[in-house]
């Protein structure tokens, strides 16, 4: 059972404000079905880094409904997953996505740049 992850970072300035979209994919690479199961609504962790740093990370401050949760992936199928930063400062960033399965690990990281 493989789970292979892929992440993109995507900075918008809008009316003078930045936000940076992240969306993570997790594809069943295997040949067998995956069920993965969820302890609370937030599947996904978004974590941004700076020189291993980290700056930001999604869940932070956040509560999320504490129910049990699952998706079934079959082989070759993918889901997918969304976070967004608000306001983030001017920088050259590492963002890293984990999938907050119970029994399945999936990692994606991608770099991005924050303009002024």
């Amino acid at each position: 059972m493989t789970l292979e992850g892929s992440l993109e970072a995507t900075v918008s300035t809008d009316g003078g404000g930045r936000t940076v979209a992240f969306a993570f994919t997790a594809t069943n690479a295997g040949s067998d079905p995956l069920e993965l199961q969820f302890a609370d609504a937030a599947k996904a962790e978004f974590l941004v880094q700076d020189e291993g740093r980290e700056v930001w990370r999604f869940t932070e401050g956040r509560a999320f409904a504490q129910m049990l949760g699952s998706e079934r992936l079959a082989a070759g199928e993918s889901t997918s997953y969304e976070g967004e930063w608000d306001d983030p400062m001017t920088g050259s960033y590492t963002a890293v996505a984990e999938l907050r399965a119970r029994e399945h690990d999936c990692e994606a990281r991608t770099e991005f740049d924050v303009p002024e």
